[in-house]
């Protein structure tokens, strides 16, 4: 998918069966409260479909080995296995293998990218430029490396309906930054960021960019060749994945240029006390046994989606997104948080005087799973003057009833409250 797709309203796309991809996602088919689960928390984690549990128990029950290390036939497939689903996220990625780094997500993604890129190459008086759209995860690591370096975390500005000034991000890319950290979609409002142009921007003044992925993978995917950008990081589990998996992907010239960020076994070429010399890449960067199983699980849910298509299930959760946001505004006392041009995967939202924690409990005895909190994005809040919202946030097998249910158990929060 080119980053024009990923960055623009999806094309119309025939249907596709709801119902029976539904089917496939066992946790869904369930009780909770005595009321049938309805489950709208996707932007945390997303629920697993078959094809992937099965693959995860296939791989423990006949393949379960150590890799790269054995001559054995289950070391031998297991190997298979596990670089098989390298090349199966290169193919996600559009992108070489080599340059596909297995890590436990995109926390460790840019943890990685931030000690091992930046580090070397920050000092006192330069700046890491962030966007106040940001997760923790691609704010936190930036701030530890600027207290370690000297260096300073400069905040990009968003506006009222929460997307990112543009015009202000410019002004900011002056000669002292050193890195340009980006998400692609906002897991607290669902702000898409107009990449292309964002990356622009730092290309022309010779800024490094890090896309953080991780809500943007599993609703618009990316085409890393297309991006233009320097790092691409996401996690397995918002992608119908495990957890514990996750990939970084970066330019081979940077992963070449880059020191190994942690030490240990399957990262060397050779030991001596006198010297250590290190693996190619991407291996110089994932010591010890890595998440074989999670990788196994990971490709198995990269096929799935490609079974089923990125443009198809984009076009199904986009109708979905707009029939919720105008359920949602039908309700008094209901405001939406962030009116994002585009928006992917979330609908953040206040009703009333509720505390976005009690509604969220109370929809949860309706059997109506959201979330509330500040989202791991404090300085969206922040910019919003807000402690927390409520969000719902949608995936391939959400539905319009699931949008229905939750409208109910709304209107029987305001009434409890009433």
């Amino acid at each position: 998918m080119s980053t024009t797709t990923a960055n623009r309203a999806p094309a119309a796309a025939a249907p596709f069966d709801v119902a029976a991809r539904r089917a496939e996602f066992p946790a869904l088919h369930q009780q909770v409260h005595g009321k049938p689960l309805v489950y709208l928390d996707s932007a945390a984690t997303t629920q697993k479909p078959r094809a992937v549990i099965d693959a995860i128990s296939r791989f423990y029950e006949r393949d379960n080995a150590n890799v790269h290390r054995g001559v054995h036939a289950l070391s031998e497939r297991a190997t298979k296995a596990f670089e098989g689903a390298r090349a199966t996220v290169a193919r996600f990625l559009n992108a070489d293998p080599r340059e596909v780094v297995f890590v436990r997500g995109a926390t460790e993604a840019i943890n990685l990218v931030a000690q091992s890129f930046g580090r070397p190459r920050l000092q006192a008086g330069d700046e890491v430029v962030v966007t106040t759209l940001e997760h923790h995860s691609n704010i936190v690591p930036w701030q530890l490396l600027a207290a370690a370096t000297g260096a300073r975390v400069v905040p990009a500005p968003i506006d009222d309906a929460g997307d990112l000034e543009l015009a202000a991000l410019e002004r900011l890319l002056g000669p002292k930054v050193k890195l340009l950290a980006v998400t692609q979609v906002s897991n607290a409002l669902g702000t898409v960021t107009p990449l292309e142009a964002v990356i622009a921007l730092a290309r022309a003044r010779g800024i490094p960019v890090l896309v953080d992925g991780a809500q943007g993978a599993p609703h618009l995917g990316v085409d890393v060749k297309a991006l233009g950008a320097d790092f691409y990081a996401f996690s397995g589990h918002k992608l119908y994945g495990p957890t514990g998996i996750g990939v970084l992907w970066a330019r081979r010239e940077h992963l070449e240029a880059m020191p190994p960020w942690q030490g240990g076994g399957d990262m060397i070429r050779s030991v001596s006390f006198e010297k250590t010399t290190f693996n190619e890449v991407p291996y110089k960067f994932e010591a010890g046994t890595p998440d074989i199983a999670g990788a196994v699980g990971l490709a198995a849910a990269l096929d799935y989606v490609a079974a089923i298509g990125l443009p198809a299930i984009a076009a199904h959760e986009a109708g979905l997104l707009r029939e919720a946001e105008a359920a949602l505004l039908a309700i008094p006392g209901v405001r939406l948080v962030g009116t994002p041009r585009q928006r992917a995967g979330v609908l953040s939202f206040l009703v009333g005087d509720i505390h976005p924690h009690d509604l969220a409990t109370i929809v949860d005895r309706q059997g109506v799973a959201i979330r509330a909190g500040h989202h791991c994005a404090q300085p969206i809040m922040q910019r919003f003057k807000l402690a927390a919202t409520a969000r719902a946030s949608f995936a391939l097998y959400s539905t319009p009833a699931d949008v229905e249910a939750l409208v109910r158990a709304l209107h029987a929060a305001i009434k409890l409250f009433s």
